[in-house]
């Protein structure tokens, strides 16, 4: 009933595991990994596990053609050979727990969708990851909001190619991964074509279906961040600007600071009344920042870690603003060229 098509490059710490888990789902068929050109020892552990897991298949990708990202070229490889009703595109860091792919089937039909995609549970282990990444996905929380997404009446897509069930018919007749084969956010792109076409989308963040560890270093993390950042933020210098405006409790301050020089100019204690402002407006911060962390489900203690946090996150949106309106986007080994605007 489902093909499950995991591209590969550089992936030998985690890619065992995900090919574990997806190969126990019972609804299942066929396990097909691209390995895209890896240079680390991917192709052994691949060849290891195909060796006692009947239902894997490993293709190779050959040249990566003009006009593709990596990615994008291996997942269509993958579903050119795939059998499945059902293709479940995952990523090599996903771990997906007993049931989850039954339980995206149960959704498919429950929601009348075609195309059912889950945010999955993070695993953060080091400060940098504590630090960013729960940020990073309470913002997008605020711009992507559920259930705007799987209204049929509404413009709003999203989707997360860690986890992207789409029903074949569906996924050939938007014309696949070939024609969002150069998008660095294809899992978006896909979603919008499915959408506009006319079908169901069902978008979600499930606790218990699917886990990640995205990214093992800070330079991963970084390189994966300003890749993504920009267009997930809208794609404009404007939406940069409001992005930031919206995260920094600096802006708040300044605010209140002008507010205060209006009104209490030349007073006595005018100094400690500043500090005091200033500190209001970071307290607020923090205040909802951990009522969004609460919201999307993650630890309130990572609160402790909001101001560090902002700093990384405005650094990378604005790196990835500059990546893809003057310079090239870097991703597993590769360059692709950004537009100048």
């Amino acid at each position: 009933m489902v093909s499950a098509i995991i591209p590969a490059r550089n992936e030998e710490v985690s890619i065992a595991r995900a090919v574990e888990s997806v190969a126990a789902q019972p609804e299942i068929g066929e396990v097909i990994v691209v390995n895209d050109q890896s240079s680390d020892r991917t192709g052994e552990v691949l060849e290891g596990l195909a060796a006692r897991i009947p239902k894997l298949k490993v293709l190779e990708t050959g040249d990566l053609p003009r006009g593709w990202v990596g990615k994008n070229r291996a997942a269509s490889v993958g579903a050119a050979v795939a059998s499945g009703d059902w293709l479940l595109f995952t990523d090599a860091d996903t771990f997906h727990l007993p049931g989850s792919t039954r339980r995206a089937l149960i959704d498919a039909v429950d929601h009348d969708a075609v195309l059912v995609s889950y945010s999955p549970e993070q695993e953060m282990e080091t400060f940098g990851e504590r630090a960013l990444i729960p940020l990073v996905y309470c913002r997008l929380a605020e711009r992507f909001v559920f259930a705007q997404v799987n209204d049929p009446r509404r413009p709003d897509v999203a989707a997360n190619g860690q986890f992207l069930l789409l029903l074949r018919e569906a996924y050939e007749a938007v014309g696949g991964h070939g024609a969002v084969g150069g998008e660095i956010l294809e899992d978006v792109a896909l979603a919008r074509l499915v959408k506009r076409a006319g079908y169901g989308i069902y978008f979600t963040a499930p606790l218990g279906i699917v886990r990640t560890r995205m990214y093992r270093s800070f330079r991963a993390m970084w390189e994966g961040w300003t890749k993504n950042l920009y267009p997930l933020m809208g794609g404009t210098p404007r939406s940069v600007l409001v992005e930031l405006a919206g995260v920094f409790p600096f802006f708040e301050a300044l605010a209140l600071v002008l507010l205060y020089a209006f009104v209490f100019r030349g007073q006595s204690g005018s100094p400690w009344l500043l500090l005091a402002v200033a500190s209001a407006a970071l307290s607020g911060a923090h205040l909802r920042y951990g009522i969004a962390l609460y919201r999307n489900l993650f630890p309130i203690s990572s609160v402790q870690y909001y101001v560090v946090g902002v700093c990384i996150y405005a650094a990378a949106l604005v790196a990835s603003w500059w990546k893809h309106t003057r310079g090239a986007v870097a991703w597993k080994g590769r360059e692709y060229r950004a537009k100048t605007v």
